[in-house]
């Protein structure tokens, strides 16, 4: 299933010299294909900005980010800048730019990462949380802080402050939950390949 590397959480997400310093131990997606574009609907990481994306740079392993639970495909570590006492971000290993880049074949991939979102939470609760004080979702661009499709699963909930509500609560206009990422993705025309 998935690899635990570590129950704690000391994430760091790398500075652009990071980005500039580090030599990467695997290839990137674009490497290999020797080309920036990964997916031709996905985005670029130029359209990202230009640098290099950091958690493109997490997933290679070029940072000293911890990473809690992966596989082949996803990644989960602490938010930097965590909303509530238990706040992590699931990422795809591949660069996708965001939540609107998502099509119908892409829905059994938030189910994993929603998989994962859980695992984790369900891993580093206190005996007195449940699944209800949860929630994850995805910010809509370009209320992105980092341009990479990654699913903010957050707990407990009932404990967000003001701000942490403007960001991730029910009420926010930026944040939408996974239902409503899965109600974008099957509502979309089907895109021909």
């Amino acid at each position: 299933m998935y690899r635990s590397r570590s129950s704690g959480c000391s994430a760091r997400l790398p500075t652009r010299t990071d980005a500039m310093t580090s030599a990467g131990r695997t290839a990137t997606n674009s490497e290999a294909t020797g080309s920036a574009t990964l997916t031709a609907s996905m985005g670029t990481r130029q359209d990202s900005g230009g640098d290099e994306c950091p958690f493109c740079l997490i997933a290679a392993g070029r940072t000293d980010t911890e990473v809690l639970l992966s596989d082949d495909e996803l990644l989960c570590f602490c938010d930097v800048k965590p909303g509530v006492a238990h706040h992590y971000l699931v990422v795809t290993a591949m660069h996708i730019d965001s939540c609107k880049a998502l099509r119908r074949e892409h829905v059994a991939l938030v189910e994993r990462m929603v998989a994962m979102g859980r695992s984790v939470l369900e891993k580093n609760k206190f005996p007195d949380m449940t699944s209800s004080s949860d929630r994850m979702g995805f910010h809509l661009p370009p209320f992105t802080s980092v341009p990479h499709l990654h699913l903010h699963a957050l707990s407990p909930a009932s404990t967000m402050c003001v701000k942490s509500q403007l960001r991730y609560g029910p009420r926010s206009h930026w944040f939408i939950t996974v239902s409503d990422v899965f109600h974008f993705i099957l509502k979309k025309k089907k895109q021909n390949p």
